[in-house]
């Protein structure tokens, strides 16, 4: 007698849920415990998402996923198996041996031969690797498991009702003076946190992509509306509140960098809306001047209330952007990004093809510093990051891992060739994850695991969003 042939859709749609709940449980709590850049949380996240690899191995178990198009998905993973090869050969030859000498440790250099990969400190390189590969893994299954556009919308929905909490929340501590994340109960090294996070420009990165997903949210609720009458009353005004919220947490962040990349993406979103408005009302013959009249009134007190509340902040990094670009500040070195660049390039350069290693920037570039004393208050100066990712990546992975790296996007990005993204929802996440490579060239905004967290699982979600629109026969251009 046949088994019944319910129990396989049953199985799948449990399997789909459960990568559903995974993701979004490290997405939660990455995003809350300090944006996952605390040494002792990031163990605890890499343990979260060493469960992705398991949900994987259970998605090949899949009846389903046994059709050819699912194991062609499947080889998206080469580059990401490619990286793991050289992360793990790299850990059998360290670049740095440690001394113990009476005045304190250090390390030395050992000599490596430049076509031998290496890694500075092996246990430092199999941490992130491991962190890296549970993000992937968790994110990856989104694409690989899930199969229901209103599943993917429904884990959006969540992370960006996240995301605004976190910005109610952080904005709450910055009106009541608080001088640590979770009103002061924690303590960090530099006034400029927010929220959870610790460091603001991380903060704003994380809100450009949290924004892009709200934009693609808000043009599905409007688009599955139109024609009503009655959008205040929908999710479209849930979205508008989210995007308010967190665009007025960029400034009062303090995220000068962050503040311009906000304020582009909201006015080209802006215009973009605004651009189809007028080809709606001109097609049905009705007047523009009042709704536009009455958009840009509510844009400029929205854009008022911003800088009121963001006012100090602002005054502040106003103050200190034209003391670093003043004479004196010039003429004392205080401006060292381009010294620090010029520095890492020389760490990439003596390893260009397998780099240092994963992990490697902190203990590798004290070989290469050449600011080791600060012009203003003459103390050591240590840099833990590059603030230039592409930069770094050269420098720990060398061309060939980095090259491993970007196929680990450009691979899944492929697909979209054959389906282009038929609506805003996939569209807009997209552009968010492309401002963040392009933010990534000035600042280190994947050196905070919740932002990396964030960009796969946006990319993923909206590749997978593009897929299953394109393979949809019920309705010819869902939004």
């Amino acid at each position: 007698m046949k088994p019944p042939v319910s129990s396989s859709p049953r199985k799948s749609h449990d399997l789909e849920t459960a990568v559903l709940v995974h993701v979004g449980i490290f997405f939660v709590g990455a995003t809350w415990a300090f944006g996952g850049n605390d040494p002792i949380v990031r163990q605890f996240l890499a343990v979260w998402g060493s469960f992705g690899l398991v949900l994987t191995v259970a998605g090949m178990r899949s009846v389903k996923s046994r059709s050819p198009v699912n194991w062609r998905r499947l080889g998206w993973l080469a580059p990401l198996v490619v990286f793991n090869l050289l992360v793990l050969v790299s850990c059998l030859t360290p670049n740095l041996r440690e001394l113990h000498l009476d005045t304190g440790d250090y390390y030395a250099m050992n000599k490596v031969p430049l076509w031998t990969p290496g890694a500075a400190i092996p246990a430092h390189s199999l941490q992130a690797l491991w962190l890296f590969d549970g993000i992937y893994l968790s994110c990856f299954n989104l694409a690989w498991i899930v199969r229901r556009r209103n599943a993917l919308r429904g884990l959006l929905l969540v992370i960006c009702a996240n995301a605004l909490a976190l910005a109610i929340f952080g904005t709450l501590q910055k009106l009541v003076g608080s001088t640590g994340p979770f009103f002061g109960l924690a303590t960090v090294q530099q006034p400029y946190f927010f929220a959870s996070f610790v460091y603001h420009n991380h903060w704003g990165a994380f809100t450009i992509l949290m924004t892009t997903a709200c934009l693609g949210l808000t043009w599905h609720f409007v688009l599955r509306r139109e024609g009503r009458r009655d959008l205040l009353h929908s999710p479209v005004l849930g979205a508008l509140v989210a995007i308010l919220f967190l665009a007025t947490t960029v400034p009062l962040s303090g995220s000068r960098s962050c503040t311009v990349l906000q304020a582009g993406l909201l006015g080209g979103a802006f215009l973009h809306g605004t651009a189809r408005f007028i080809r709606q009302r001109r097609q049905y013959k009705e007047s523009v001047a009042l709704p536009l009249v009455g958009a840009l009134a509510a844009v400029s007190i929205c854009i008022a209330g911003i800088l009121y509340i963001a006012q100090d902040m602002i005054a502040a990094r106003i103050a200190k952007t034209e003391w670093e670009f003043s004479n004196q500040a010039v003429r004392s070195g205080a401006v060292g990004r381009p010294v620090l660049y010029r520095d890492t390039w020389h760490m990439a350069r003596d390893r260009l093809w397998f780099g240092w290693g994963m992990a490697s920037y902190p203990e590798v570039f004290e070989f290469y510093n050449s600011q080791d004393i600060g012009p203003i208050d003459h103390l050591p100066v240590r840099y833990v990051d590059a603030h230039n990712d592409w930069l770094q990546s050269l420098a720990e992975h060398g061309l060939v891992g980095t090259a491993a790296l970007g196929l680990c996007a450009l691979v899944p990005l492929w697909t979209l060739k054959r389906h282009p993204p038929r609506s805003q929802l996939p569209k807009y996440p997209l552009v968010g994850c492309g401002i963040v490579l392009f933010y990534a060239l000035v600042e280190f905004p994947f050196g905070n695991t919740a932002v990396v967290l964030t960009w796969w699982l946006l990319f993923f979600a909206a590749v997978r969003y593009a897929e299953l629109q394109h393979a949809s026969s019920s309705t010819p251009a869902p939004a």
